[in-house]
């Protein structure tokens, strides 16, 4: 594939013609650039299965299910539109011109209002205006509704996200349960993304001073925040980790991971996490090598053997002097 430049041509009826016809496009100049960087980033958050490197939809395999969900729809609202009330007229009761003795109302197929040319002739008999409504299955149609849409975001992101409640019966433990494909959508999609802006953000700055022809730069460093998802607020949280760091169950690395999470890069936290130790006084020591204990071990043992040999020579020198006694 030929890449490197960018030509400019303006056609008219297939032939070229000057860029100096159009004056929006007269200062156009052809460009050429550095072949080693690509004025392009791809970008892919899952691999394809068909198509080997290439990426492919998150909501890959689903497409059928969402064309069921909108027949469903499409299916429910013409039920809703059909089954509208309609209301039929005796011709008793609609009022007549009184000079001519013609109706003052039509029937009318907009509003669904019609005259019924047959009246009640009963002996106790009245004429009233009646409505039929069709009965539409509302239920049937949100059990289908509910089925196809748990299966168009099944896997990717869960219906109580989107703020839509298709079971009212779960407890709080089944919606955090549910929240858990969210997240981890969500991670995927920060985890690309944390790769993808940066190159992005550095390849726009390369090519434009390509453009001016102030040569490449060097990759400047791009830092990303990303909030929490669905965070409670931060005194809720310093109130949590501090129970848990008195409680024991977590480190010091575990509460500022925890309460600080994405927004705050790797290389902040671990200066937190050194100046929260130093103001605890902990202070962390290399383990010893192996034969640390060992050389322990010879020092003691050489402490200890002259001392022995000092006992022994004190209790020779009382036997002498005891013996000496004895003998005089």
């Amino acid at each position: 594939m030929d890449f490197g430049y960018i030509t400019y041509k303006l056609l008219k009826d297939g032939q070229e013609v000057s860029l100096n016809k159009v004056p929006a496009l007269a200062k156009l100049k052809n460009i050429t650039f550095d072949k080693s960087i690509m004025w392009a980033v791809p970008v892919m958050l899952s691999e394809s299965v068909k198509y080997k490197g290439r990426g492919e939809s998150i909501f890959e395999g689903k497409y059928d299910s969402f064309d069921s969900l909108d027949e469903i729809i499409s299916q429910w609202l013409e039920a809703v539109r059909a089954g509208r009330a309609i209301k039929y007229i005796p011709e008793s009761m609609i009022p007549r011109d009184p000079e001519t003795g013609e109706f003052l109302l039509n029937s009318n197929p907009f509003d669904n209002k019609y005259i019924s040319p047959e009246g009640n002739m009963s002996e106790n008999g009245q004429d009233t205006i009646e409505i039929k409504q069709a009965e539409i299955p509302t239920e049937n149609y949100l059990q289908s509704y509910i089925t196809f849409l748990d299966l168009c975001l099944q896997g990717v992101i869960s219906p109580s996200t989107l703020g839509i409640d298709t079971k009212k019966l779960d407890n709080a433990e089944a919606q955090r349960e549910k929240e858990k494909t969210t997240l981890y959508t969500r991670g995927l999609i920060i985890d690309t993304l944390s790769e993808f802006i940066p190159k992005v953000i550095n390849t726009v700055l390369k090519s434009r001073n390509q453009m001016e022809n102030k040569g490449l730069t060097e990759d400047i460093e791009v830092s990303l925040k990303f909030g929490e998802y669905s965070n409670p607020s931060f005194e809720a949280q310093v109130e949590t980790v501090s129970k848990g760091k008195q409680g024991g169950i977590m480190s010091i690395e575990a509460c500022v991971e925890e309460l600080y999470g994405d927004s705050k890069d790797e290389e902040w936290k671990l200066e937190e996490i050194a100046r929260l130790k130093a103001e605890q006084g902990i202070v962390d020591i290399e383990e010893p090598a192996v034969n640390f204990d060992l050389e322990m071990e010879e020092d003691t043992t050489k402490e200890q053997k002259p001392k022995k040999t000092e006992q022994k020579v004190e209790g020779q020198k009382e036997e002498k002097k005891d013996q000496e006694k004895v003998n005089e």
